[in-house]
């Protein structure tokens, strides 16, 4: 099904772990028929879950963000599973809204596809918030507006509403994590690495990394690698592996990585500096730049791909015009 990643590097690499994993029918299904209320995780053909190609995250926010798809049956009734992946580092109050803003768009795409529907498809929304704390967000689209007391129940009929659900990698403890062995290692990779433990043993659970195939251990080391980790304690931790043909694939990438630090380190410092020469000249303009446009700055090493953002940053009429240029 799947191949060994042909990128050896990862850009933006919650993403691209996420994505590699959870793009996998049954890993997502496996998930979230754990994680959903029963009396409705019932009712999901998850057998037929199957993946759909778009992405309906704004563009500013795709550093932070990003999303998949899923279309099924619910009680024999068209359905899609929309799951939004968001790791940006502070919460986010409105939410809700801009998930609202991503149904939406979810549904006037079907609605192009089939334009002699009657009936638009159900959406299940969930929400897995990959942060180091819980975030302290109501998980209801009502729960934005300020309300007078006395008028709600009259309000409560012209008020759009819906519920998503919110898994928060935060509220996890590691061995509560359900699923497949690989979105299983995927997620406690990621809730470890914001809680800076990618050294844990929950983290180095051998039993899961022979479970998993190559291509997944080795995405799952290399994010490990990329992270901020002691790499004699990590030259430990690919020791005490058990498994000798995951020991085998940890060591063979742990001698590559050796290599490639030895080119990238030089680069690397002259591409921080063209990312916050971009950044500062969007703050002279704009004053404002929001957190997720500014990861997504930080998050680009070309340095010709820099060096036109200079250039936007500088002539561009707003932050719009600018991330249509990332």
């Amino acid at each position: 099904m799947h191949d060994s990643p042909k990128d050896d590097s990862l850009h933006q690499p919650h993403d691209k772990l996420f994505k590699a994993g959870f793009s996998d029918p049954a890993n997502t299904a496996a998930l979230l028929k754990a994680e959903l209320p029963g009396e409705l995780a019932d009712l999901i053909d998850w057998s037929a879950l199957t993946p759909m190609p778009d992405s309906f995250v704004d563009s500013h926010y795709q550093a932070s963000h990003t999303d998949l798809l899923f279309a099924t049956t619910l009680s024999g009734h068209d359905c899609l599973l929309y799951l939004l992946f968001e790791h940006q580092s502070t919460e986010d109050k409105h939410i809700a809204l801009r998930l609202l803003r991503y149904l939406v768009r979810i549904w006037e795409a079907y609605e192009k596809k089939y334009p002699g529907s009657t009936s638009l498809p159900i959406i299940l929304p969930v929400v897995l918030m990959h942060n180091a704390r819980v975030w302290q967000v109501k998980p209801r689209f009502s729960a934005l507006f300020d309300l007078p007391d006395s008028a709600v129940e009259h309000l409560r009929p012209f008020l759009p509403d819906f519920r998503f659900h919110a898994l928060q990698l935060a509220q996890m403890p590691f061995e509560a994590i359900h699923g497949t062995p690989t979105g299983i290692l995927i997620l406690r990779v990621m809730k470890a690495c914001k809680l800076e433990r990618l050294l844990d043993d929950a983290v180095w659970d051998d039993q899961l990394f022979g479970q998993v195939p190559e291509w997944v251990l080795e995405l799952v080391l290399r994010y490990i690698l990329g992270g901020d980790i002691d790499k004699a304690a990590f030259e430990t931790k690919l020791q005490s592996i058990q498994n000798p043909q995951a020991r085998r694939t940890a060591m063979t990438l742990a001698q590559r990585y050796h290599l490639e630090g030895r080119q990238e380190g030089r680069q690397e410092g002259r591409q921080e500096g063209r990312q916050e020469d971009v950044i500062e000249a969007l703050e002279i303009r704009f004053v404002n730049v929001p957190e997720g446009l500014q990861e997504a700055i930080r998050e680009i090493d070309d340095e010709s791909h820099l060096r036109r953002l200079h250039r936007a940053a500088i002539q561009c009429a707003d932050l719009e015009a600018f991330s249509a240029a990332l």
